[in-house]
């Protein structure tokens, strides 16, 4: 008896440390993977990656743990021009024959301020793993009355250097600005 009672409250006491991870997937339609570059030192030019995925972990409602995961294929790159769509994906910069995934490993996150957060992690871009951080806002959760699931929303900016990454080392700035502006927006179904 004294050996089962061990066991139990081995048992109860273990569980009473582990929490429930929850998975939080981005919904497609409402979700937008953009950058941003200046081009001539004179005028922005905007894009979007259409094909990608995020996968955010979770133990705290706040997401003040959360780990965050995105693979986007880079020919799916838009610019709303064909021909530079078309350069984007060749050697001369995201070589998508060769490097058709770009990826983010969270390695850490830190509080900032109300629903704020610094966000670090591994970026695999065009064969290159740097590591960066980024500002990530949470906006909120609510129940999405189209489906019924619980809806997370977030926001992701922050900058990098394409020069890190071997992008188009042919065109120097102020042809292409090197730092590309980050702005992800998205809306995350609880899985």
């Amino acid at each position: 008896m004294k050996k089962i009672t061990l066991i139990l409250a081995a048992f109860f006491t273990l569980t009473a440390f582990t929490t429930d991870v929850s998975t939080w997937q981005n919904d497609d339609a409402h979700s937008q993977l953009g950058f941003t570059v200046t081009h001539l030192g004179i005028a922005d030019v905007s894009g979007t990656f259409n094909d990608f995925d995020v996968a955010i972990k979770s133990s705290k409602p706040d997401f003040s743990d959360a780990s965050v995961e995105l693979t986007a294929k880079t020919a799916s790159i838009n610019t709303r021009v064909e021909a530079r769509d078309n350069h984007l994906k060749s050697g001369d910069f995201f070589d998508v024959a060769k490097y058709p995934i770009m990826s983010f490993k969270s390695t850490s996150i830190k509080k900032a301020g109300k629903n704020r957060y610094k966000l670090t992690g591994d970026l695999n871009l065009h064969g290159i793993t740097k590591q960066v951080t980024l500002d990530l806002k949470y906006t909120g959760t609510v129940v999405n009355q189209m489906n019924k699931k619980q809806t997370a929303g977030f926001q992701v900016t922050g900058v990098i250097n394409r020069t890190d990454f071997n992008l188009g080392n042919g065109f120097p700035p102020p042809m292409v600005s090197n730092e590309v502006r980050i702005k992800a927006d998205g809306e995350f179904i609880q899985k």
